[in-house]
């Protein structure tokens, strides 16, 4: 029996039918109803509380039951199938597996013994444990089964997250491990399987309404007091600054100047904050979208040529230093593609941005959340290169590479007047658009097929130049029907980044 039923929970979900303590939905029927529903749901077994509740599922359900019997003791602080009596009792109730606490803590019964009279009855051990010690113990005596049960439940305070590090060093024990214990997601669920762990309980956030209510009503509560928030946003390029108060979609004020140089000077850092210096009282967080890499609020180059930024200027720190008031920092056009997504013409979807100006820089967004990668170059398309020692894909198609080719070809070096000449039929400008746009598109096209996201949107002064689009899908237009990514421009235009960092500076104060 014990491989047979083992191998049926292994790679499954067990569920916790236990309703909250005198709750309305604590009543035999309604564990039942849970039962039930779980099982049409998918789930492998069912963990199931008091000797009754356990008769009465084994009746109506067949998924194999794990039981327990919870007592409060006045002189032990274990709970979980603390006595002999308590075994006996779900073992004659149809109990497959029974559950004890199997903490080391004074106890009325040892766990040897408890151990010993499970299996006198037939069924199978779970040892519910609290730290590594525990389950050496456990492993050693004989249980069936490993429990997370108790991590984070014998003293101080209970953490949020789940101890996926306490499964993975259980599964190096050897035996079958069940992970239990804050697994109110499916992705910490999904987390613990890939952790170690055989098989998977949950309970709260399936059978314990009252806890899950709470945890929406809180969640929205907390979203309608930071709706209406104001939020001071910049964004910072390697030509112009744009400072801006920003709630929601909507930017309530804006100023605008030229970068200063000496990036990342005090005085530097000083001229930024300065430029909203009269909006103090208007704000209580801020958020700065920064060409470059952004790390934990350290802020680091990516193209030196686009804005040469000293190694780790914490620029998140300095700021809030200045500002008095929390500060998120990130990437501009990661900031950008959040803000597209959000409120633009990502409309949702999975989507990558890509923005052309002065620099090339991109974002992804998907499966609804922005990606930012391990060391927060996700994205970074225009740091891509061709090839071995070739320059990058921002050295060849940005702005600042179509200003250069204009000068040495003897035009004007300004992009709008590269832009204009082109459009009156100068063949040379005509060129230097064209061969920018050739290399997007290839580099559009590889992302297509990297990422294969639902839409692409295009931003930046360059990326919304007409002359630049027409010429872009001229270019796409080379390529097969199925590589060619269904494209959008920009719907914040220029605001996108500074509407993007707001929304994810309010975000931030949700986690």
């Amino acid at each position: 029996m014990t491989t047979s039923l083992l191998d049926t929970l292994r790679g499954g979900l067990i569920v916790s039918c236990q309703p909250v303590d005198n709750g309305p939905l604590d009543s035999i029927p309604a564990i039942v109803g849970f039962a039930l529903a779980a099982r049409d749901g998918g789930a492998r077994a069912l963990r199931i509380e008091g000797a009754d509740n356990v008769a009465a599922v084994a009746k109506a359900c067949d998924l194999p039951i794990i039981g327990i019997a919870k007592r409060d003791l006045p002189n032990s602080p274990v709970r979980i199938t603390p006595y002999l009596e308590d075994v006996a009792a779900l073992a004659a109730a149809g109990a497959h597996v029974i559950a004890v606490d199997a903490t080391m803590r004074e106890r009325p019964v040892e766990v040897a013994q408890l151990l010993a009279a499970i299996h006198s009855h037939g069924r199978l051990a779970m040892a519910d444990l609290s730290n590594i010690e525990e389950a050496r113990a456990a492993h050693a005596m004989g249980f069936d089964i490993l429990g997370t049960t108790m991590s984070g439940y014998t003293g101080g305070t209970i953490p949020e997250a789940p101890d996926l590090a306490f499964v993975t060093a259980c599964k190096a024990l050897g035996g079958f491990v069940v992970a239990e214990g804050r697994y109110n997601a499916p992705v910490l669920a999904a987390a613990a399987i890939a952790a170690g762990a055989d098989a998977v309980c949950a309970g709260s956030a399936i059978t314990r309404t009252e806890h899950v209510t709470g945890w929406f009503a809180r969640a929205v509560a907390d979203a309608d007091r930071h709706r209406d928030e104001t939020v001071l946003a910049f964004d910072i390029g390697g030509t112009k600054t744009l400072a801006a108060l920003v709630r929601g979609a909507t930017v309530l004020d804006r100023r605008l100047m030229p970068t200063p140089p000496e990036v990342g000077s005090p005085g530097w850092f000083d001229a930024i904050t300065e430029l909203a210096g009269d909006w103090r009282g208007q704000y209580q967080l801020a958020g700065v979208a920064v060409t470059g890499l952004v790390r934990d609020g350290l802020w680091n180059a990516l193209n030196p040529k686009t804005l040469p930024i000293p190694l780790d200027t914490p620029l998140a720190g300095e700021l809030a230093h200045r500002l008095e008031c929390p500060v998120l920092a990130r990437n501009d056009a990661q900031a950008a593609a959040w803000g597209e997504f959000q409120f633009g013409a990502g409309q949702r979807l999975d989507m990558a941005f890509v923005t052309v100006s002065s620099g090339i820089g991109g974002g992804l967004v998907l499966g609804g959340r922005l990606v930012e990668g391990a060391r927060g170059l996700a994205g970074s398309l225009g740091q891509v290169q061709g090839g071995l020692g070739d320059l990058r894909l921002e050295d060849r198609a940005s702005g600042f590479a179509m200003s250069t080719s204009a000068s040495e070809a003897g035009l004007p070096a300004d992009t709008r007047q590269l832009f204009n000449a082109a459009a009156a039929g100068n063949e040379v400008a005509s060129g230097i658009v064209n061969h920018a746009a050739m290399r997007a598109a290839v580099a559009v096209v590889d992302l297509q097929r990297l990422v294969d996201p639902e839409i692409l949107v295009i931003g930046g002064g360059v990326g919304l130049a007409p002359e630049f689009q027409v010429a872009l899908h001229r270019s796409l237009e080379g390529f097969e029907a199925r590589l060619i990514p269904r494209v959008a421009f920009a719907a914040l235009g220029a605001d996108a980044g500074i509407i993007g960092i707001g929304h994810l500076a309010q975000q931030s104060q949700l986690m």
